[in-house]
């Protein structure tokens, strides 16, 4: 059966040896962000993800949401989980005490996140996308917006969605048709349809408050003519209850391969009231915002699938007998051995292992760039963790999804024909960890962020900073022997990237092509070289635990398993520049009649 304990011992390791959360505690809002607090938050949230998520995720799957007369209920034992989740405040635990919340780092927030998104991810999709809304409209609602949604959002007692995607668009918000007409009272009336609306219907909250896209009647064409308006399911009364239903249904749910527990629905907006969120025609800048936070969430969903994947993998492979170890037999007085004595199937969980430890530095890393970014009282600090933040942003979403759908599919191969059965639950995994892949950008669409404007962005400034981060690291570890085989191949993974870069810049202005033949594979090396990174750090952070003579065991793992990194993955970035200086050629050959 899939198994799922929260790895509080890594994540606390993390935390307190390798990114050092006392440069976010310092933070002039996170004075009273004690360990003793931080250990009690972590403990809580693992015991709600392991006794009461958890349990849910395979019964949420197979019983899926129910939709009914524009109704949709969600799976037995959901609602009251969502009852007990809201109650302990886990919905508010990094909002703004101005509204309500508790205002503690963003890098806690990626810490609970990530214990949720193992444990259940259909469930955290629910509080996920109301966090989402949550910062839009902090970041854009106007005053009086504010003080009447961002409270209930932040305490959970309302949710929130992103109304994006229409049936002829998706990626190409250019060709949105949604319109919002301008009435007597400073609102505006909403009409058209938007599809694949995560949470857009259910019954967990009270109301739910939908950010939608549309257009003005004398709006531009393209993306320059986009507005956002806030819309909630039930008009609010002057005391803040739900009133009048507001002119939005859900027309249908969506029927799909993964994540069943989480309605996907089919929104029709009949003239429903909105009110405009930031200003017209900019929507998309200010929809950015939910939208950025989302990919990171997403990001967190796949190392969250992929830690589930690793310790059910791990603990079948523990278990299995099967065959006799190559080297003569492990378990002399059973019938065979274990199958973790193989040599490939201990290849299949290290890949697993090691990208999820390494994924957590990194992942924790981004979420101390987002406090320093918002809190720190240096604005030089602040521009130099946003532009970090920018650039990390599609590489975490893309990598991290990819290697959770990855990592779901080497727990299957793990488990053989076993795996392929549902009782075993790790097929549930595979299809949930199949649309981190999609949706919030597809991963082919984050690769042409990255290269057609986070690396040009402010005249490459940010991608001069984390090379800058980087070097800086080598350069400070070159010297160390313990710490050589991690160093010089990190040297060489960059040298990579910026080889890469290179050839880009050169051959792009000439041919566009060239920019989108090469971009999965730069974003792919530049996740790999920053990965490895975040392994130096983890190594560095090893060996100074051993020095201090404690918990031995612990660290030595932490340095064989950044070794298998360095040595049996990090390799790839060979491959990957030698594909990215192959050009488009080959891909551009042949006519589309031929394929």
């Amino acid at each position: 059966m899939a198994t799922y304990k929260a790895p509080l011992k890594d994540m606390r390791f993390v935390l307190r040896e390798v990114i050092d959360f006392k440069e976010v505690t310092a933070l002039p809002p996170f004075g009273e962000v004690t360990p003793d607090l931080v250990d009690a938050i972590l403990e809580e949230a693992a015991k709600l993800c392991e006794n009461v998520l958890f349990p849910l995720n395979r019964s949420g799957d197979e019983e899926g949401c129910h939709y009914e007369n524009g109704v949709v209920r969600t799976p037995k034992g959901f609602k009251e989980a969502y009852t007990q989740f809201i109650d302990g405040g886990w919905t508010n635990i990094t909002t703004d005490p101005k509204f309500g919340g508790q205002g503690l780092p963003a890098t806690l927030g990626f810490v609970v996140q990530e214990m949720i998104t193992s444990a259940n991810l259909s469930f955290g999709m629910y509080p996920g996308l109301s966090h989402g809304a949550y910062e839009a409209l902090r970041a854009h609602g106007k005053p009086e917006l504010q003080q009447r949604y961002l409270p209930k959002l932040g305490d959970g007692t309302w949710s929130g969605t992103m109304c994006l995607t229409e049936p002829h668009c998706g990626t190409d918000l250019g060709m949105l048709r949604t319109r919002a007409e301008p009435q007597a009272d400073g609102s505006y009336a909403i009409t058209g349809t938007k599809i694949f609306i995560s949470a857009g219907e259910h019954d967990l909250t009270e109301n739910i408050i939908h950010l939608c896209l549309a257009r003005l009647p004398d709006a531009p064409g393209g993306t320059k003519g986009i507005s956002l308006f806030i819309v909630p399911k039930f008009l609010p009364t002057d005391d803040g209850k739900p009133g009048a239903a507001n002119g939005v249904r859900c027309g249908a749910i969506e029927h799909k391969m993964g994540i069943k527990a989480s309605a996907t629905c089919v929104m029709n907006f009949d003239g429903a009231k909105g009110w405009m969120v930031g200003e017209p025609n900019k929507g998309l800048n200010a929809m950015f915002v939910m939208m950025n936070a989302a990919r990171l969430g997403v990001g967190m969903q796949g190392l969250g699938i992929a830690e589930t994947a690793y310790q059910s993998a791990a603990a079948y492979a523990k278990d299995r007998l099967q065959g006799r170890s190559l080297t003569g037999p492990k378990n002399a007085n059973g019938p065979a051995d274990p199958i973790i004595v193989h040599p490939d199937v201990r290849r299949m969980l290290l890949i697993q292992k090691s990208f999820a430890e390494g994924a957590r530095a990194l992942a924790y890393w981004v979420g101390s760039l987002i406090d320093k970014a918002h809190h720190s009282d240096n604005a030089e600090a602040r521009e130099a963790a946003d532009d970090l933040l920018q650039l990390l942003t599609p590489i975490v979403k893309a990598y991290f999804t990819d290697m959770g759908s990855e990592s779901a599919n080497l727990a299957v191969q793990t488990y053989g024909g076993h795996g392929f059965i549902r009782e075993h639950g790790v097929e549930q995994l595979v299809r949930d960890a199949r649309i981190t892949q999609l949706y919030e950008g597809a991963n082919g669409i984050q690769a042409l962020d990255l290269v057609g404007r986070k690396l040009m962005m402010k005249g490459g400034k940010p991608a001069q900073r984390l090379l800058g981060e980087i070097n800086g690291f080598i350069a400070a570890n070159k010297a160390d022997p313990k710490m050589a085989e991690f160093v010089e191949p990190l040297e060489k993974a960059i040298g990579r990237v910026q080889e890469s870069v290179m050839y880009l810049m050169q051959n792009a202005m000439k041919n566009p092509d060239e920019a989108g033949a090469a971009a999965t594979d730069l974003l792919r090396l530049m996740a790999l070289t920053a990965m490895a990174y975040m392994w130096g750090r983890i190594a560095k952070a090893a060996h100074a635990g051993l020095q201090a003579g404690t918990d031995n065991d612990f660290y030595e793992t932490k340095l064989a398993t950044g070794r298998f990194f360095a040595r049996r993955v990090l390799p790839q970035t060979t491959a990957l520049a030698h594909q990215i200086k192959a050009g488009s050629e080959t891909l551009m050959a042949l006519k589309a009649e031929a394929f």
